[in-house]
């Protein structure tokens, strides 16, 4: 019976996987990855590929989403995997398409790695079980311009959770939405503050899980000046009420 390997990268390079998952890669058939959640460190899947013996074949999301590719590639060999930089699970997604295997009558494999839904939390020292829904912010367009992540923004502070929220990417133009650019579009759909009061405190994290990741604290306004480097970024809207452990940390992240 075929069986298909869903394997987290981590989101440095690759030096991030473990030694379970370098063996299971040098058996297997067909190696798959995808880049559009989020990327991995330049020339890591070239390098992997190396290590392992096999090459590495990059799915757009269409070819993720039809499912058939790596559903044909089941049905030809013994072993696949999907490679996903951080943790696979993280995007629904990639769910998806492990029922699909199962509904096939494959078998299903996990690796989970370290992701952005609780390495943010660890770089800026906030209790991770404080966090509510994530959220994200597009790129904006023209006609186009959404505010459902004020709701769910406004429903986690009205909670006193922290929110983490994930900026879009698009890895074949890239292009990356930095989190300059992210914050002036919070206070652009919420121009009276009603959702984030004026001098609220907020966080950048950048290239969490690199050794090059960085971390800022400070007021919106002024943290919207700033430069924050090279992809990728992702924000923290603190809860309105920190814990004093958490006051702490953030207090020797500061400005900059």
């Amino acid at each position: 019976m075929a069986e298909l390997w869903f394997i987290g990268l981590g989101l440095g390079d690759e030096k991030d996987l473990g030694r379970r998952a370098v063996d299971l890669l040098r058996g297997c058939d067909r190696i798959f990855a995808e880049e559009y959640t989020a990327v991995w460190g330049p020339g890591a899947f070239e390098r992997l590929s190396e290590e392992v013996g096999h090459p590495i074949e990059r799915l757009s999301r269409t070819e993720v989403e039809s499912e058939h590719v790596v559903l044909d590639a089941l049905e030809h060999g013994r072993r696949v995997a999907f490679l996903v930089v951080g943790d696979p699970f993280g995007a629904t997604t990639h769910v998806a398409l492990r029922l699909a295997a199962q509904r096939a009558g494959y078998d299903t494999g996990y690796l989970p790695n370290a992701s952005i839904l609780t390495a943010a939390a660890g770089l800026l020292g906030l209790m991770p079980y404080r966090f509510g829904r994530t959220v994200s912010i597009p790129f904006p367009a023209p006609g186009f311009s959404p505010t459902s992540f004020l709701d769910a923004i406004r429903a986690n502070r009205s909670g006193d959770l922290h929110t983490l929220v994930l900026l879009d990417l698009r890895p074949d133009e890239g292009r990356y939405l930095t989190a300059g650019e992210a914050l002036a579009i919070l206070r652009a759909r919420d121009p009276e503050g009603n959702v984030i009061p004026p001098g609220a405190p907020v966080a950048v994290v950048a290239r969490v899980g690199t050794p090059g990741a960085r971390a800022w604290y400070g007021p919106l306004e002024a943290l919207a000046l700033l430069d924050f480097g090279p992809p990728m970024h992702a924000l923290v809207l603190p809860a309105p009420h920190l814990h004093f452990e958490e006051e702490a940390a953030l207090e020797q992240v500061g400005p900059g």
